[in-house]
Parts: C-alpha cells; sequence; structure tokens
C-alpha cells in the first residue's frame, strides 16, 4: 500500500473509510457497521474471542469468509454448548472444511467456553474492565496503530491466569479493536467516534 494510502481514503460512496475497509468487498461491510462498534453481551464478546483465535497466523479476511460456517459449526458461540464438546465434536470439526481445521485453536475454543462461563461478572465485563481510561487520539494512518497495547497485555495474562488459551496480547487487541473497547478508526473515518 503507497504511503498516500495509509491515512483514510474516499470510498465508493465518497466517505472516507480506512483504507483496509476498501482493500475487499467483503470488507466494506463489515468496516461500517461493525468494526469499532461496541460490544456488551458474553456472547458477542466470545464470538470475536474465538475468530480472533482462530486468525492467528491468517488473514482476517479468510476468517470473515467463513465466519458463518464458523457459527454454525459452533452452535452459535453459545459458551454452554461450546464448553460441553468433546472429543466427537473435536472430531466433527476437524472434519468441516467450512472453517480453519487447527486442533490447538478448536481446542482454544472449547477451553475458552467453560473458563468464559466461569467468570462470576461475565466476559463481556471483564474485557470492558480493561479499557484504556483515556482514549488515545485518532491514529492518522495504518502505520499509527500499535500492534498491542498494555491494556490488551494486562488483560491477557488476567485471562491466562483464569484458564484462557490462545488468548495473548494481539489477539486481545484485535479483539479489543473489533469489539469497540478500543476506537482505532482512522483521523478522518467517518466511522471514528461514531460509536461513542
Amino acid at each position: 500500500m503507497s504511503d498516500s494510502a495509509r491515512g483514510a481514503v474516499a470510498g465508493p460512496d465518497g466517505k472516507l473509510r480506512c483504507p483496509w475497509g476498501l482493500s475487499a468487498p467483503d470488507y466494506l461491510g463489515y468496516h461500517d457497521e461493525e468494526w469499532g462498534r461496541p460490544v456488551r453481551d458474553d456472547a458477542g464478546i466470545f464470538e470475536r474471542l474465538c475468530l480472533e483465535a482462530f486468525m492467528s497466523g491468517l488473514s482476517w479476511l479468510t476468517i470473515l469468509r467463513k465466519r458463518e460456517n464458523f457459527r454454525a459449526a459452533f452452535d452459535g458461540f453459545d459458551m454452554k454448548a461450546v464448553a460441553a464438546y468433546g472429543e466427537d465434536d473435536v472430531a466433527r470439526l476437524l472434519a468441516d472444511a467450512g472453517i480453519v481445521r487447527n486442533r490447538a485453536k478448536i481446542r482454544a475454543a472449547i477451553t475458552n467456553a467453560g473458563a468464559a462461563l466461569a467468570v462470576e461478572a461475565g466476559l463481556a465485563a471483564l474485557v470492558w474492565s480493561y479499557a484504556p481510561q483515556q482514549p488515545a487520539p485518532a491514529p492518522a494512518t495504518l502505520d499509527d496503530l500499535p500492534s498491542a497495547s498494555a491494556e490488551a497485555k494486562a488483560l491477557s495474562r488476567e485471562l491466562k491466569r483464569r484458564g484462557f488459551a490462545f488468548t495473548g496480547p494481539v489477539t486481545m487487541y484485535s479483539t479489543m479493536q473489533a469489539c469497540g473497547v478500543v476506537d482505532d478508526h482512522l483521523a478522518g473515518c467517518f466511522r471514528r467516534d461514531a460509536y461513542r
């Protein structure tokens, strides 16, 4: 991507957007309607946590295109259902060509469902308790976006302490971005501060 395209760029409707939101047709709706919108329910946070873990080492576009398959395969990311999965479910998921078939990530989703159910205040409350005290200034370009933050590192440590897997600082920061815990829409993007 050229330096000039690293800041907000005009889309087909003339609105300025984060450039990644225009890099593939599948991204447009995700950027405009979902990414950065606050998610405050446990099921929504759990789904994004799982999907971000499955993305590790892959592109988000791959996961986004398989999202409905993931929802079907994982019972709509119902935490109680996923926590109850056994070896037959692991085998079923490993045979499902519609999702990313990675044994460690599948087992992590099952482990994380059980760990999430054990969070007394709820998973969403726990994740949101790590929201930055002061919002960061709007990033001007994609180069201004961090891969992790102090809050994401602290949340990662807490989740690991509680038995979660595949919840490293980068994965947690991506989850925080996706769930609107941080607003990383670029300065000039029409979605910047839209949900605050």
